[in-house]
């Protein structure tokens, strides 16, 4: 057994320059190129706008002043800041401050305009204590409404008047959170989930008194399988519409629903796949995103014509978009092959990050795998050369996500050191429709090896993957799978890369935070005290002794969704029978937000891969 200890390294370091950049390899390059995500804007001076970039090396939040050009660092924290939001006016910058990544904070705020009185953090709601964050909704009053879960209390919203002490309006042990303020502030969407499907949430319109206004609950008290979720309040004044998702159909679409005449207005938007959607600023369309097989686009729904446009965007995936109030739409897009940027349709780069652009990479082939649950997508990225060649099953998180062509600096490392990368699309995956995501109960995790397997034995007997050179790899619930594919397809795997993954079932329900427990009830029918065996089947410790593949795992000390106790309890079994394994831990939660951190992790990956796969290395 090899045990590694991570600290952080100093945010403040600069790329290498000179020959010393020159001659680093393509896969770090595309790590520490600098990146920045798509600008949020103030609803009322939409020319104030926040994004988040990791120039320094560190992933932070940055005020821009689209008027003049000004671009400012807004916070400096040793593990980084990537959640903030601007106040309607544009004259204050929320953001949330945990310790260490712990997910476990409050919110702070500061002056929008560096130097104005005032100037500095603050504490933006005095009266709350510290809790997971539940959503957060401003209004043009100065009020806000918090929302909070801690393993005490559940679930709470609180409203929050300048000068005044919070108000609490609602409570709940299942998982709720904010969802949108109407333009006058008078109506507040939330979701819920107090029949107990922790999947599949249904809407309450209230007053900020916490008198209830209206209801949506498509999953007739938890005995349909069926979510909403709020997309946000019409953006101007004297509308109270309401746009919605909803699966009705089979997958998301939007709905706009007058909350106080009880009105619907069915888009009937045909386009096959999920569809959501956002407002244009002057409430006359939609702005429409498309995700469709692995892929998106956008499109304008106008109202007056109740008609579908199309937005042209480049083949790949559209990672966010906004509609500014000009009519043009920004949108941050990449594709496997070409390396992110934000975008406008009126033309050009919105906003280009400093020092040089990250290298490309290979562009995705699709895999259409005929499975035990239906047809798996996987997307397949080939090294130069002839196969089989070893490979990499990179299995992504959530599980309620999906993997797209889009860039991703991970897979791309490994192409560059002469692997093949898979990526499956399995069942509990998002974009295939409610059916294949819902598909993941009560035999979680077997259902998605299930689909794996099934892609592995495509990927071997088409000559893409050698059988003897197979890694299996994932963090989150990618690292979960991981280890318990180790330990229920022993035959199947010559490596294991979990990072911050699920190890012991059990342990990690009784840790982990509150909404990731109402989760789990959801998925596996109960507590562990009342489903025992469900736990069981689905942990990965029940497996352990039958793991044989050498393995390596990755962990952040302060992780509160895979939390560290249930890693070293999975760590222990397997130094007790002497398996071959080593473990990093670093001073972080459930990942790193810190360049050379992330640089670090992969070349520990590639190196323990290297090592016991007999590749060489490049």
């Amino acid at each position: 057994m090899t045990e590694i200890t991570g600290s952080t390294p100093d945010s403040t370091a600069a790329p290498a320059a000179g020959s010393a950049a020159a001659s680093m390899p393509e896969w770090e390059k595309r790590f520490r190129a600098p990146r920045v995500s798509l600008p949020d804007w103030a609803e009322d001076a939409p020319e104030r706008a926040l994004f988040v970039s990791n120039a320094t090396g560190t992933y932070e939040l940055y005020a821009w002043d689209r008027a003049t050009g000004e671009q400012r660092q807004a916070t400096d924290r040793p593990n980084g800041t990537t959640d903030g939001v601007l106040s309607l006016d544009g004259e204050w910058i929320w953001w949330f401050s945990d310790t260490d990544g712990d997910e476990f904070g409050v919110w702070m705020r500061q002056r929008f305009a560096a130097g104005a009185d005032g100037a500095g953090d603050e504490p933006a709601v005095p009266g709350l204590g510290p809790s997971y964050p539940a959503g957060l909704a401003l209004g043009r009053d100065g009020t806000a409404v918090v929302g909070r879960s801690t393993d005490e209390d559940g679930s709470t919203l609180h409203v929050v008047r300048p000068g005044e002490e919070p108000v609490e309006i609602y409570r709940h042990r299942e998982s709720a959170g904010v969802g949108d303020l109407s333009h006058d502030g008078s109506l507040l969407a939330i979701e819920h989930t107090e029949h107990g499907d922790a999947m599949h949430s249904a809407v309450r319109v209230l007053r900020l008194d916490g008198s209830v206004v209206a209801q949506l609950d498509d999953t007739e008290g938890g005995t349909r399988e069926l979510g909403l979720e709020v997309l946000g309040f019409a953006p101007v004044e004297g509308d109270s519409r309401l746009l919605i998702g909803h699966q009705r159909r089979g997958r998301w679409e939007p709905v706009v629903w007058n909350p106080l005449t009880g009105e619907e207005t069915d888009l009937a938007i045909e386009l096959p796949g999920d569809v959501n959607a956002e407002w244009y600023p002057d409430g006359s369309g939609l702005l429409v995103a498309h995700s469709f097989e692995a892929r998106s686009e956008l499109w304008r729904y106008d109202f007056a014509k109740s008609a579908l446009i199309q937005v042209e965007t480049p083949a790949g995936t559209v990672s966010g978009a906004t509609a500014r109030p000009d009519g043009s739409v920004e949108y941050l897009w990449s594709s496997a092959a070409r390396p992110p940027e934000v975008r406008s349709t009126a033309g050009g780069v919105v906003l280009n990050p400093p020092g040089p652009a990250a290298p490309g990479s290979v562009p995705v082939e699709d895999a259409w795998v005929e499975g035990p649950g239906g047809r798996v997508h996987a997307l397949v990225q080939r090294p130069e050369g002839e196969g089989p060649f070893p490979t990499v099953f990179e299995i992504h998180g959530g599980p309620t996500w999906h993997d797209s062509d889009a860039f991703a600096a991970g897979p791309a490392a490994w192409v560059d050191h002469g692997f093949a990368v898979v990526r499956v699309n399995y069942r509990g995956s998002t974009g295939y429709g409610r059916e294949w995501t819902d598909a993941l109960k009560h035999r979680v995790g077997l259902i998605e090896l299930e689909d794996i397997a099934a892609v592995r034995e495509w990927a071997v007997d088409s000559g893409l993957a050698d059988p003897a050179k197979l890694v299996l790899a994932g963090g989150s619930w990618g690292g979960y799978l991981t280890l318990l594919g180790l330990g229920t397809q022993p035959d199947a795997w010559s490596v294991g890369l979990a990072a911050v993954p699920v190890a012991d079932y059990v342990t990690a329900y009784h840790d982990e935070m509150e909404a990731l427990k109402a989760m789990d009830r959801t998925l596996l029918g109960g507590t562990p005290e009342e489903v025992p065996e469900r736990f069981a089947a689905s942990s990965p410790l029940t497996y352990v002794d039958d793991v044989r593949a050498p393995v390596y795992i990755s962990a952040g000390v302060n992780d509160p969704r895979c939390p560290i106790r249930q890693v070293e309890n999975y760590v222990d079994r397997l130094a007790a029978r002497g398996a071959v394994h080593e473990v990093y831990r670093y001073d972080a939660g459930h990942g790193s937000l810190v360049v050379e951190e992330r640089i670090k992790q992969v070349r520990l990956e590639l190196e323990f891969a290297v090592k016991h796969l007999g590749v060489g290395a490049r």
